[in-house]
């Protein structure tokens, strides 16, 4: 894990917040901020822009939690929680908010570390599935689009499918665009016309 990464800690017990900046110092980083309430959070984001956030709290609630999903921007950083205690609900809402790492049974300097290293290689993780994921609905749209222009053309010359996609590509290369908006633009210009 890089060690130049910006890790902001939100823990309201100020001796707490320096022994988790001092082992997260230990363990080789040094651009560490400290927050001691989760309502300044957002402001916090703003000003340090950190590539991970680090939460300690004793007594989650589901406010707090879906409050954290809001501010804290999840799909753009890590977010790894340590609670002192929970259930399946609190549990629940907080994957639902995007944590990428819970922890229950509170913070133990020990567990920062390998926990944080989890968080990241989970949030990476998740990262890449929702790429892959919006690429594969990009693609399936896409596809729609075309066979749909395909039959468009299909029904209006009496051509063949092979026929339809040829027609379509010559047009995308002699005009320099993508088959795909040349499809999207001819669906467009049938669906204005009918």
């Amino acid at each position: 894990m890089p060690k130049n990464l910006s890790i902001l800690v939100v823990e309201a017990n100020p001796d707490k917040a320096r022994q988790i900046i001092d082992a997260l110092m230990a363990a080789g980083w040094s651009d560490v901020h400290a927050l001691a309430q989760i309502s300044g959070l957002e402001r916090s984001i703003k000003m340090h822009a950190p590539d991970i956030v680090l939460i300690d709290l004793a007594n989650p609630d589901r406010d707090t939690l879906e409050h954290l999903s809001l501010i804290s921007d999840t799909k753009a950083r890590p977010v790894a929680m340590f609670v002192d205690q929970t259930d399946e609900d609190l549990t629940q809402a907080a994957l639902t908010a995007g944590v990428s790492a819970y922890v229950v049974d509170g913070l133990q300097m020990n567990r920062i570390k390998p926990v944080l290293e989890t968080a990241i290689a989970r949030f990476q993780l998740m990262r890449k599935m929702q790429s892959e994921l919006d690429a594969a609905k990009r693609a399936l749209e896409d596809r729609k689009v075309l066979d749909r222009a395909k039959g468009i053309l299909m029904r209006q010359r009496g051509i063949s499918e092979e026929d339809a996609y040829s027609l379509i590509r010559k047009t995308a290369m002699d005009q320099g665009r993508k088959v795909i908006d040349v499809a999207q633009a001819l669906v467009t210009a049938a669906d204005l016309l009918s």
